[in-house]
């Protein structure tokens, strides 16, 4: 401390056991506690007493480190002290010196220190272990331990334990192990009698080895993922395909499969590789779900070995792997043949028969797949026809549409008239007459006249498969022949459609006796008099419902705002019972009643109506009209008002807006002393009838 001469700086208190100097300050500790000195102030300035003075000090020696150059971490027996030298204020320094120390933590272990050393903000703990035999009950020596504490106030929570095999640690004691550590590279080194051992943090690389050892690859993976830019000795995709091979050996197939995806991503080279792999443990079905598709794009040979794969043993996976894949994925043409062997084998095979017309799709060989659709009655048959315009391909088979869904096929054919023609779609269903009718029908309710051509033709058809539309059609239709019509409805005996063509045809009286003779209906024969409203035709209507009671309270009730029902009561014989008589004369009066009120309410409103017209009419013809010089005499041409305005003059205006010198106008006679304008009047009397006149 002061060149060569040695200083004394403390004694008689027995053995120095341990000695640590840091920057200014030196700790020592000897058989009585911690003694620790400060150079700058040549002053010791505090002692830190032994906890357990029943222990040897020379079998359990102090344990001293310097945490930094103020942080003091003192380990004897089990207990811990962990000391901070702090500077004592000026004001309460007096004869004391400059520094006094606090302890800031104190706990006790388990185990018997052996050695300390600091780590970051926490301990590494090398501790003698003594344990009880079952068997003996006696004390032994246990492997020594290196724990990694993180000390608390008053205690302290274990991080991690490790126990040390050292050779002869059975016979060891607590002063034969020792900790040293070297700040600068995280080492720490445990010495024992016969043994030196080196402890290092562990890094990432270390974490994986663990991992890997622990047969832990998703563990593993994910820190390396993790931890990609510091690991040095590992790489991701090795420790992904040692993954994927630990799973295959567990028979974790599909799971294997699944993670190729995010392990493999786009190296081809890889994939290849793992699918060969699949495939000679027998599960390329595994595997095929999860085969790259776009980017990047395997070999086609890999794709169609896995097609091979589905279509010796399932022929649904096959299918489905058909609508997922890209058709560009493979060879087209070596899967069609392949297809087509075993269609050999099964030739009605549904799913077979489905994929081999998606296959022809892609191939764009699409007759072939129209035909199989249509064979197979599939439901997207149409949508296929729309999207690839194969109205070309199915001229010869419209029938085979039809059969399969007359609806939706109707409606194509007639939206695309412009691709397939009426006339040809009439043709092809020449010998389905039922499915012709479906089709004429259908294009006659979109345009009564595109089918003109065919309405004959429909008559017959509404007539075998459709009566209850044949009268509408009769009805709408203005191309059909008339006579055709009643020669087909007379012979089947449709009294309902022989009526309304005899009537549109003007022979209303056969239609009448029709009505009342086969359909003995007198409402419908009333309601088709009233339709017709002929004089004649009601009068055949009484005469033929004279003899017939029920058909006279009908008429009764009915004619009433159509004959006079004086016409019908007087041809009524004496003596007929008439079922409901009185109710249907009390049925005349409120008619006739009713009648007289309308009348007598109409004939108000019209007085009431011409009146206000009347009035309005007034009132325009009393307003003033104007008359300039643009105004012109419409006999002479010449302008209206004199060019000298002093000169007395003479104009009528008639209300028709038509202005005359009265010079040019017609003297009125005596029979017509009236006055009209000469132009209105020659058309008839109109507005101009009325007349202004003005003078000066």
């Amino acid at each position: 401390m002061s060149r060569w001469k040695s200083s004394v700086l403390h004694e008689g208190e027995g053995n120095i056991r341990s000695v640590k100097w840091r920057g200014h300050l030196i700790a020592w500790a000897n058989n009585m506690g911690v003694k620790i000195f400060d150079i700058t102030s040549k002053q010791r300035i505090t002692n830190v007493p032994r906890d357990d003075i029943s222990l040897r000090p020379d079998m359990y020696p102090c344990s001293l480190c310097w945490k930094d150059n103020v942080t003091l971490i003192i380990g004897w027996g089990t207990s811990v002290k962990i000391c901070s030298v702090k500077e004592r204020h000026a004001s309460d320094m007096r004869d004391l010196p400059s520094r006094y120390v606090e302890i800031v933590s104190q706990f006790e272990t388990e185990f018997y220190i052996s050695g300390l050393a600091p780590l970051c903000d926490q301990l590494v703990m090398l501790s003698y272990v003594k344990e009880v035999s079952e068997k003996t009950e006696r004390e032994y020596c246990a492997r020594p331990r290196l724990d990694i504490i993180q000390p608390l106030s008053e205690t302290c929570e274990e991080i991690s334990s490790d126990a040390l095999t050292v050779r002869g640690f059975q016979e060891n004691e607590c002063r034969d192990y020792h900790l040293e550590f070297s700040e600068g590279e995280s080492l720490f080194y445990i010495v024992s009698p016969r043994d030196v051992v080196v402890a290092k943090e562990r890094d990432q690389d270390d974490h994986i080895d663990w991992l890997l050892e622990k047969k832990k690859y998703e563990e593993a993976l994910m820190a390396a993922e993790i931890s990609q830019k510091n690991i040095k000795r590992h790489k991701i995709l090795d420790i992904g395909l040692a993954y994927i091979n630990h799973l295959v050996e567990k028979g974790e197939y599909d799971i294997a499969a699944r993670k190729c995806q995010k392990i493999l991503g786009k190296n081809t080279a890889l994939w290849e590789y793992e699918v060969y792999k699949f495939k000679e443990i027998g599960q390329l079905k595994a595997i095929s779900p999860y085969l790259p598709r776009g980017d990047p794009v395997l070999k086609p040979l890999i794709y169609e070995m896995i097609l091979h794969e589905f279509l010796e043993s399932d022929y649904e996976g096959f299918a489905t792997l058909i609508r997922e894949w890209p058709g560009d994925l493979y060879n087209n043409s070596v899967i069609v043949q392949a297809v087509l062997d075993h269609l050999k084998k099964d030739s009605q095979n549904r799913t077979l028969l489905q994929t081999l017309a998606e296959l022809y799709t892609y191939d764009k060989n699409y007759g072939n797949a129209l035909e199989i659709y249509l064979t197979l009655r599939h439901k997207d048959v149409f949508q296929l026809i729309h999207k690839h315009n194969l109205f070309s391909s199915i001229k010869d088979k419209i029938v085979l549409l039809m059969d399969f869904d007359s609806e939706k096929a109707v409606d194509m054919l007639l939206d695309n008239e412009d691709k397939i023609s009426i006339k040809k779609v009439v043709e092809e269903l020449e010998d389905r007459p039922e499915l012709q009718h479906v089709y004429l029908h259908k294009l006659f309710k979109r345009d009564h006249h595109k089918g003109q051509r065919y309405h004959e033709k429909q008559i017959s058809l509404y007539a075998e498969y459709d009566r209850p539309n044949l009268l509408p059609f009769l009805r709408d239709s203005t191309h059909c022949p008339l006579e055709k019509a009643l020669e087909i409805c007379q012979q089947r005996n449709f009294v309902e459609e022989t009526v309304y063509l005899l009537s549109r045809m003007g022979n209303s009286r056969s239609a009448l006796k029709m009505i009342m003779e086969e359909l003995n209906d007198v409402d419908k024969a009333i309601e088709f008099a009233k339709e017709q409203d002929d004089g004649e035709l009601w009068e055949d209507l009484i005469l033929y419902s004279i003899d017939k009671p029920p058909f006279i309270t009908g008429l009764l009730n009915n004619i009433g705002t159509h004959v006079d029902p004086i016409l019908l009561i007087h041809r009524i014989k004496e003596g007929m019972e008439i079922p409901n008589l009185r109710d249907s004369l009390v049925k005349i009066l409120q008619d006739y009643n009713l009648q007289i009120l309308l009348r007598e309410g109409c004939k108000k409103i019209l007085v009431a109506d011409s009146l206000s017209l009347l009035k309005k009419m007034h009132r325009t013809q009393m307003k003033g009209i104007l008359v300039d010089e643009e105004n012109i005499c419409e006999s002479c041409l010449s302008p209206i008002l004199p060019s000298d305005a002093a000169k007395p003059f003479s104009v009528v205006v008639f209300h028709c807006r038509h202005m005359f010198h009265k010079e040019c106008l017609p003297v009125p006679s005596m029979n017509s002393p009236a006055q009209f304008c000469n132009i209105c009047s020659a058309k008839h009397r109109g507005p101009g009838s009325a007349i202004l006149e003005m003078k000066k």
